[in-house]
């Protein structure tokens, strides 16, 4: 009896708990969907993420299939633990109910077991801020750091106090024994409990197919449709469409920022801290400039790079408004969806670094950071941030995202080229003219020479650049080659930059941390 009784004792407080973290879920789920809240799920991925070292990060992409299937199983994991965790609440939450000689007094329901459930909450709550300090101003419909920490803080509180109420009341609900006539609680011998304990279990299987409801439209509006999009191949443009250029994203949803909500601020070391709205940014004097971007990993001959005209505020204009102070170092960069990233105070003043709001003429998709992002040209993408709305100065060396990975230190854009056309997994005739293309980048020094082997290496002819492009994009070479007998060709592509540098052959691979070298170099398969 003792043991069948403590059974259906834990039995009913896995139940409550279960129940009870299903709505808390679905909560948290709707505030990230209706308000763009940060959920649990997402900033407990980034809170961790950045403490991967680079090496097992890339490996347990490699082993999940791809930075996408790592997102997800973040999610997905801690999804799962707060069901774990609310269902072991649950069943302690049932112990010391039931062992609260207080409970024939209030069937279901004690002080003992309220203070439990006080302590739990306020102890879930305050360890979860601990936790997640860093990542508090996270919030993906662009309010401001300051306010968004707020009602971050709030919204974790409110997703706690409505899983500690649905444990008493749930629990009280399902142990009352109607046919007692002194009201106890009766979780071992209720005749109820069996009918009540279904209608819990019909109730938490309500809640998880709303918050799978909801978790389905946030699912058509993730990124895995497009993370890890690349750009190139026969059809390569000098200037890249705003749908095909290349993305990178930590989130498995992206911002939707409210350009009403979004504000741009300048703080640190700076005697006049200022706050803009896009329309003050959008009001100054802008410039355009043509700028190619490119992933840090992205491998040699990769199409993790694309190149389009950006117009936007020198972002030198902004921090000399707020008169920065002697002895800063660095600018850190926050964006809306909580990541972070640095460069030095040197390169921020260079006129070239942008505030950027349009991209080919038109305001910046979604995607790529709207309503403004900071453009570095010279540096890898991760260091142009998106949906940017905090710039401070600092006197000392931070780490961003991925610098705290130990990605780096030095993240400014090799010189390299590679080979988009013709097709080469197809066949070329022998004797007939084979238009050879691709494109060259030389960050931001800008590409002077681009030149062709056809014999690995052992002797080099000069190609044409069809399309130079500014210093800060790449340019678009051709080479008319024509094989004379058939046969197996090594093809190896080099660039020189604008600084007279020639390309260099030292094979570096992405998992050094600062980006790929080497010369890309293909095999053409000539038949008669």
């Amino acid at each position: 009896m003792i043991r069948e009784r403590l059974f259906r004792t834990i039995f009913a407080g896995l139940l409550t708990g279960l129940v009870a973290a299903l709505l808390m879920t679905l909560v948290m789920a709707l505030l990230r969907y209706s308000l763009g809240f940060a959920s649990t799920f997402e900033m407990f991925g980034d809170r961790f993420a950045p403490l991967l070292p680079v090496d097992l990060f890339l490996r347990l992409q490699g082993i999940l299939g791809g930075y996408d299937q790592m997102k997800g199983l973040g999610v997905g994991s801690v999804i799962a633990g707060q069901i774990i965790v609310g269902c072991t609440g649950g069943a302690l939450y049932a112990l010391v109910v039931e062992r609260d000689p207080a409970r024939r007094r209030a069937p279901g329901i004690t002080r003992r077991g309220i203070l439990f459930v006080a302590l739990v909450v306020g102890l879930a709550w305050l360890g979860t801020l601990a936790l997640l300090r860093p990542v508090l101003d996270t919030n993906f419909r662009g309010s401001p750091p300051g306010p968004a920490s707020v009602m971050t803080v709030l919204a974790l509180l409110f997703s706690f106090v409505v899983f500690g109420l649905t444990l008493v009341l749930v629990y009280r609900a399902i142990t009352r024994s109607e046919s007692s006539d002194e009201g106890a609680s009766a979780p071992a011998g209720g005749r109820l409990i069996g009918r009540r304990a279904f209608l819990a279990g019909v109730a938490g299987l309500g809640f998880a197919l709303v918050s799978g409801e909801l978790f389905r439209r946030l699912f058509d509006r993730a990124t895995f449709s497009y993370d890890g999009l690349t750009y190139g191949g026969p059809g390569l443009q000098a200037i890249t469409p705003n749908d095909q250029f290349y993305v990178v994203t930590k989130n498995v949803v992206d911002p939707l920022v409210e350009r009403s909500a979004w504000r741009l601020g300048v703080t640190g070391l700076v005697d006049d801290p200022k706050t803009y709205t896009f329309e003050q940014i959008a009001s100054m004097p802008s410039v355009e400039q043509e700028t190619t971007l490119s992933c840090i990993s992205n491998p040699v001959g990769g199409e993790l790079m694309s190149n389009a005209m950006w117009k936007g505020v020198p972002l030198r204009d902004l921090i000399e408004a707020s008169s920065p102070r002697e002895g800063v170092v660095e600018v850190v960069l926050h964006a809306v969806d909580g990541y972070t990233d640095t460069f030095s105070f040197e390169k921020a003043l260079d006129p070239t670094t942008l505030v950027a709001y349009e991209m080919n003429g038109e305001p910046l998709p979604d995607r790529h950071g709207y309503p403004a992002r900071i453009l570095v040209p010279g540096l890898f993408g991760e260091k142009n941030v998106k949906w940017v709305t905090r710039i401070e100065l600092v006197d000392h060396d931070a780490k961003g995202f991925y610098e705290t990975q130990g990605w780096g230190p030095n993240f400014v854009q090799p010189t390299r080229s590679r080979f988009d056309a013709p097709d080469f997994a197809r066949p070329l005739r022998a004797g007939q003219t084979v238009g050879l293309l691709g494109i060259a980048y030389g960050g931001d020094r800008g590409v002077s020479k681009v030149e062709v082997s056809t014999d690995d290496g052992r002797s080099w002819r000069e190609a044409r650049i069809d399309h130079q492009g500014s210093k800060l994009a790449w340019s678009v070479w051709s080479h008319d080659w024509r094989p004379e007998g058939p046969g197996e060709y090594r093809l190896v592509v080099r660039a020189t930059d604008g600084e007279g540098e020639l390309q260099t052959s030292e094979v570096r691979r992405v998992g050094s941390g600062m980006g790929a070298t080497g010369l890309h170099k293909v095999t053409a398969r000539v038949e008669a």
